[in-house]
This record gives C-alpha cells, structure tokens and sequence, in this order.
C-alpha cells in the first residue's frame, strides 16, 4: 500500500501504466484461450461466407457471457475478454478520479466524474 506522503504525479502514471498494461495482457490472454478453444471444437467446420450471422442474444449481455464462459464455450470467453479490454479505460478513469481526490483537487475530481458518467452511460445505456 503506497504511503500518502509518496502519493504524488509520477506514482500515479506509473500505477496507471500498470493498470493499462494489465488489463490489456489480462484481456488478450482471456480472448487468446476463448480462441484455442473455438478453434478446437470448430476450426474445421465449412464456412458459408453468403449469410451473415451475427452473435447470438446470450453474448450481448454479461449474464449471458458469464454464464458461456462457465460453460467453456470459445465465444463466451472471446465476448468475457472483450469486456475486460473495454472496462480497462473505465477503470484507469475511477482510478484517476480516486487518485485526484487523494491530491485534493477538487476540480479534476469534478471532471473526471462528469467522464466516467459518460462513460457508464454509454455502456449501459441508462
């Protein structure tokens, strides 16, 4: 745990950094295994270029991935990696209104928050 006395602008970049840096292993690790494992169980299946089939209802909600995912099934892992690739950003945004607020800067707490809300309500759609 970082002291207060060591909270200053270069250690939250670095934080931040690592924060980025995580998520996006985390999220391409998680879509790298949904991959294999649809390769595995579909590689070899005719494509038919014609029709387009887009994703299934279950993978537009994260009830519906989580519950793919617990079934091992490659599209729902794929979908359970992109949602982390997408809540990255949205977390490294709390984290700088978290980090604003420990500097007591009240304005840039104030802009990061009008941010994430935005953000929140672009992705639920509230």
């Amino acid at each position: 745990m970082m002291l207060l006395s060591k909270w200053n602008d270069q250690s939250v970049e670095e934080i931040i950094g690592s924060l980025l840096r995580t998520g996006v292993i985390l999220a391409a690790a998680i879509v790298s295994a949904g991959a294999v494992i649809y390769l595995i169980r579909h590689g070899f299946e005719p494509v038919n270029y014609r029709a387009f089939h887009g994703e299934p209802n279950d993978l537009r909600h994260l009830r519906g991935i989580v519950h793919q995912t617990f079934g091992l099934h490659g599209r729902g892992i794929i979908q359970l990696g992109l949602v982390f690739l997408i809540a990255t950003p949205v977390a490294r945004v709390a984290f700088a209104a978290f980090a604003f607020a420990m500097e007591r800067d009240r304005m840039y707490v104030v802009f990061t928050l009008v941010v994430l809300s935005v953000l929140m309500y672009s992705l639920l759609g509230v």
